[in-house]
């Protein structure tokens, strides 16, 4: 018998394309495994009909890596963990050479990404130096992810052109001060809501499986969705050894389905982007299950400081199930 909160779910996400509310979405993760096929075959409804059956795909490269001043406790980039430090630098040539080969691969946007607790002068100046000279040489989107910014930033960022821009609020409020002390999950909303505010496009997505609890997974969803965020990344905790949650145990792969559902339940016309972790947590048959319940794109390749597996492993993979890619991306 199907349970009344799939009735309810199918009701309002599916034929309206409206979120559930926090207290629907944890029903949804407390449903037991025997309901699971159930609950990924309609997320898999929903994602097709609000965002369509292409899936996107991208790329990371990490321009620095490491000597981060935050105390993330997942992230070994941080400065104050066991960690490689590497200075921020900017080569404006090889990031246009870059932007041309990802552009060539079918993709629309491309990617700056530093590992910084928030950009200072010199690497602002350095920020719209390379977006201008890739936008005069290449037809391509451009994101940036460069920390906690000032509305002074924000709106130099605007002017130079940035389409969207990614900062995770990575938990919960109610979880994140377990997940970092250095600064405050109100920092990172107050920059998303600059973001929006300046009509720059949010990407904002967080990390499961870190110790909290199912309804703070709700609490979390809900946090997302007031943003009404045009990309959400998916991540699982792939514990790094020298950071506090080293010992962290893995989220379990249907506890890991039935989340991705209930993200796509509380969004549904939202891109989810499944990222680091998601090999360690849902294996091959773990990922394919969730592009059939409700992801609709992936990081593939290495991330940040983990790694991912061969690209052309996913795009077979994709090929199998016969889901039609949208654009391979690259982020720099």
């Amino acid at each position: 018998m199907t349970p009344d909160i799939l009735t309810r779910a199918r009701e309002t996400a599916l034929d309206k394309g409206e979120g559930l509310t926090e207290p629907e979405l944890l029903e949804i993760l407390e449903l037991d495994d025997t309901h699971l096929p159930e609950l990924l075959d309609l997320a898999h409804q929903v994602r097709l009909r609000w965002c369509g059956e292409e899936v996107e795909i991208e790329g990371i490269i990490s321009l620095k890596t490491g000597g981060c001043p935050e105390d993330c406790h997942f992230c070994s980039q941080s400065g104050l963990f066991e960690s490689p430090v590497r200075g921020v630098q900017l080569d404006i040539a090889e990031l246009v050479e870059a932007a041309k080969q990802t552009r060539k691969t079918g993709a629309t946007e491309f990617c700056i990404v530093a590992a910084v607790k928030g950009p200072d002068e010199r690497l602002m100046v350095q920020l719209e130096e390379a977006i201008a000279a890739v936008r005069a040489e290449v037809d391509i989107n451009i994101s940036v992810s460069v920390g906690i910014l000032t509305p002074a930033q924000v709106a130099r960022l605007n002017a130079a052109g940035v389409k969207r821009y990614n900062h995770n609020l990575e938990s919960a409020r109610s979880f994140f001060p377990q997940v970092a002390t250095t600064h405050t999950w109100d920092d990172r909303h107050r920059t998303l809501e600059l973001v929006r505010d300046a009509g720059i496009e949010v990407c904002s997505g967080g990390i499961l499986g870190m110790g909290e609890s199912l309804a703070q997974r709700a609490e979390f969803a809900v946090q997302l969705a007031a943003f009404a965020p045009e990309e959400v990344p998916v991540n699982f905790l792939d514990p790094r050894p020298g950071t506090p949650f080293a010992d962290r145990p893995l989220i379990d792969a249907p506890d890991a389905l039935r989340a991705t559902a209930m993200l796509r339940f509380a969004m549904p016309r939202t891109t989810l982007r499944f990222g680091g972790g998601r090999e360690l947590t849902l294996g091959d048959l773990g990922v394919e299950k969730g592009l059939q319940g409700g992801a609709n794109a992936l990081i593939v390749g290495n991330y940040l400081t983990t790694l991912g597996r061969p690209m052309e492993r996913d795009l077979d993979m994709l090929e199998g199930l016969r889901i039609p890619i949208k654009a391979v991306g690259q982020v720099i």
